[in-house]
């Protein structure tokens, strides 16, 4: 029974992210500017060691989807990402 409220405890700890992973990105870009996705990848799994690709694309497609970055193309396989300047 211990055992299985151990690892219970372990699957918590290693789902729940003190810092949400979009908050991180908008402080990356804000502090480095514009990065291409693998730069902003490597940065990330700093704070976030069991991040992966799909999970950096699936958040940065919502994050555009919402207005907050832009994503666009450089060469095959290779994106560049920047925060969207907001008109005040």
């Amino acid at each position: 029974m211990l055992n299985h409220d151990v690892s219970v405890i372990w699957l918590v700890i290693k789902t729940w992210r003190p810092h949400p992973l979009d908050l991180t990105i908008v402080e990356a870009l804000k502090k480095n500017g514009a990065m291409t996705d693998t730069e902003l990848f490597d940065l990330l799994r700093e704070t976030h060691e069991e991040l992966g690709f799909g999970d950096l694309n699936k958040t940065l497609m919502k994050m555009e989807v919402a207005g907050l970055v832009y994503v666009s193309s450089l060469t095959k396989g290779k994106r560049r990402v920047e925060l969207v300047k907001r008109k005040e």
